[in-house]
């Protein structure tokens, strides 16, 4: 029988399974607290736990389900992680360093099937979801290499914008934000987690009827259904139209502030006319709107796409901010190594392959 990862039980989980199988409320806490707060590599480090509790969780649960494959550190302190799962599959994890904090972006899916055509995480098609305890433990295993280091850092935000579309995980997402949110774990705050979604609208309307304060941040990268969907394949399921109708419900029901990402693509949707476009679609919303714009990360498969240039970038930015539209600029990390979503897979996948061959 294959073990599943303890990290994918949230403590309401934990502690009705403890419970069920003979084992005392309390034992939930104590386990919970060396699972993460003292982060444990093993369960028989948990002194203070009794040997029946320890014996029932070494049965069923097991602690590391990943194996570091590659890891890439960058000159600006960003750490790009190459991650194999129990079933042979990789995936991407990334630490970034920034002013107020350590943020993690995690992967929710193996491979995906949104069909971003810039993208380089969707040269590799979805062959299924992560587990709870996947994802979870994508921010455990980050956060022991920082405990080796010594210096008491500690992963303060998470984006939920690595490889794979969120919300069509949405189960195990859920688990995932609840567990890493609990403050008796973690204790990440809600208002530093933010989940991307490209646009899954029915989703979106689940996500905000959960009540979960956690940020929200929608994949756009265009005005208009035209273009929206020769650069984004989900906008044929799911155009603007409906889009923005489940962005209105979403502010109605949490008015909360969702920030829209929008790669910036020379030629493509980078001129003054996109601007416009863009203030006149948020423009009723705009006091909870902020457009977060990307300079875009040249990625071999994807020669069609060239970085928008510095003055277009700026002239777009300034348009946005005359039309009452806040937004920025996010230069991206990692510069020096596979900066782009997926990239680092994807290269690792093709030469695996090539190597099979020969």
């Amino acid at each position: 029988m294959t073990k599943l990862s303890i990290y994918g039980l949230t403590f309401k989980q934990l502690e009705d399974w403890l419970i069920e199988n003979g084992e005392k409320r309390f034992r939930a806490n104590q386990v919970w607290d060396w699972v993460y707060k003292k982060r444990v590599n093993q369960f028989s480090d948990m002194s203070n736990v009794n040997q029946s509790t320890i014996q029932l969780l070494e049965e069923n649960y097991c602690l590391t389900t990943l194996k570091e494959e590659v890891k890439q550190e960058s000159k600006d302190g960003t750490v790009k992680y190459l991650f194999k799962l129990a079933d042979g599959n990789v995936i991407e994890t990334v630490l970034m360093r920034f002013d107020y904090g350590l943020s993690v972006c995690v992967t929710t899916q193996v491979g995906c099937n949104i069909g971003c055509s810039f993208c380089a995480s969707g040269l590799l098609r979805k062959s299924r979801d992560l587990t709870g305890g996947e994802i979870v433990e994508q921010i455990m295993h980050v956060q022991k290499n920082l405990d080796l280091k010594g210096k008491n850092e500690r992963v303060s935000h998470i984006v939920v914008m690595g490889i794979g579309e969120p919300l069509d995980n949405f189960n195990n997402l859920m688990d995932f934000l609840y567990i890493v949110n609990d403050d008796k774990g973690l204790n990440i705050g809600a208002r530093h987690i933010t989940v991307s979604t490209s646009g899954l609208a029915h989703r979106i309307y689940e996500f905000a009827d959960t009540g979960i304060q956690v940020n929200l941040a929608i994949s756009l990268h265009a005005p208009n259904n035209e273009l929206r969907t020769q650069i984004m394949k989900i906008n044929r399921a799911f155009p603007i139209e409906k889009l923005m109708l489940a962005v209105n419900y979403y502010l109605k029901k949490t008015n909360r502030r969702i920030t829209y990402e929008y790669i910036m693509l020379q030629g493509v949707n980078d001129r003054k006319k996109e601007a416009r476009e863009l203030v006149k679609l948020l423009y009723n919303h705009r006091h909870l709107a902020y457009v977060n714009l990307i300079p875009y990360n040249k990625v071999d498969e994807h020669i069609q796409y060239e970085r928008s240039h510095v003055d277009a970038i700026q002239e777009f930015h300034q348009t946005l901010k005359a039309g009452g539209i806040n937004s920025g600029v996010r230069w991206e990390n990692g510069a020096d190594i596979d900066a782009a979503c997926g990239q680092l897979r994807s290269k690792q996948i093709v030469k695996t392959r090539k190597t099979k061959a020969v």
